[in-house]
């Protein structure tokens, strides 16, 4: 688990293989809670290559000096992301 919010990743590992690649993450916020989005892609193993851009929002709570997850909510498309984005701009007047 990571001591700091620098050190939390999405990416994975399995036999070798990173099936879970971060691209990119960004904190929006950090202290006894944690809130954190990223954006991954998922490696297909059929392709044998990575799968479209994908965008996960996660929350962490720090106990015993450790961040561990306690929610999450994946972005299922492009499309979806740009409908929150959309509508966080017109609810915050951008």
């Amino acid at each position: 688990m990571a001591e700091t919010v620098d050190e939390l990743t999405v990416t994975y590992e399995d036999g070798g293989i990173e099936t879970v690649k971060e691209l990119d993450k960004k904190v929006l916020s950090k202290g006894a809670w944690a809130t954190v989005i990223y954006r991954y892609q998922d490696w297909d193993r059929k392709k044998e290559s990575y799968g479209p851009d994908k965008y996960t929002i996660r929350r962490y709570q720090k106990r015993n000096g450790e961040y561990q997850q306690k929610s999450k909510f994946n972005i299922s498309s492009t499309d979806q992301a740009k409908s929150i984005i959309a509508a966080l701009q017109e609810w915050t007047g951008e």
